[in-house]
Order: structure tokens, then C-alpha cells, then sequence
């Protein structure tokens, strides 16, 4: 049992884990570089939230939007 746990943390340690290692290392070198894929997300989620909120305003002005106070019939 002790080498199936052992096998387990050379999967993570030795492999799953270097493209972190190599994150760590090039922190050292330049800070924008290793935070380079946090920048990316970012400018996808704020891309995401304008979408978003442009179809909400598209809704809105339509008057599609059911805009009743009781969520479920049985609240009433």
C-alpha cells in the first residue's frame, strides 16, 4: 500500500505539478511574465461581464423579461 501512495505523489510531484515549478521559477525573473495566464482570465471575464450586461440591457429595453416578485407560484 505504501508504493500505491508513493506512485500517487511521483504522479503529482515529478509530473502533474512541474508547469507550476516552472510558474515559481519565472516569478524570479519577471513578475508579468509568470502572472501572464492570470491577465488572460481576466480580460476573458471582463469580456464575459460586458456581454453579459449588453444582453441584459438588449432584454431589458425589449420588455421580455419577467420581472414578477415571487420567484415559484406557491409563494403567493
Amino acid at each position: 500500500m505504501k508504493a500505491f501512495f508513493e506512485g500517487i505523489q511521483s504522479l503529482f510531484v515529478d509530473f502533474l505539478f512541474k508547469p507550476l515549478d516552472g510558474l515559481r521559477h519565472l516569478e524570479l525573473i519577471t513578475w508579468f511574465g509568470a502572472n501572464t495566464i492570470n491577465w488572460i482570465f481576466m480580460i476573458i471575464c471582463a469580456g464575459a461581464i460586458v456581454y453579459w450586461i449588453k444582453q441584459l440591457r438588449i432584454f431589458d429595453a425589449a420588455g421580455t423579461e419577467k420581472q414578477d416578485t415571487t420567484a415559484h407560484s406557491f409563494f403567493k
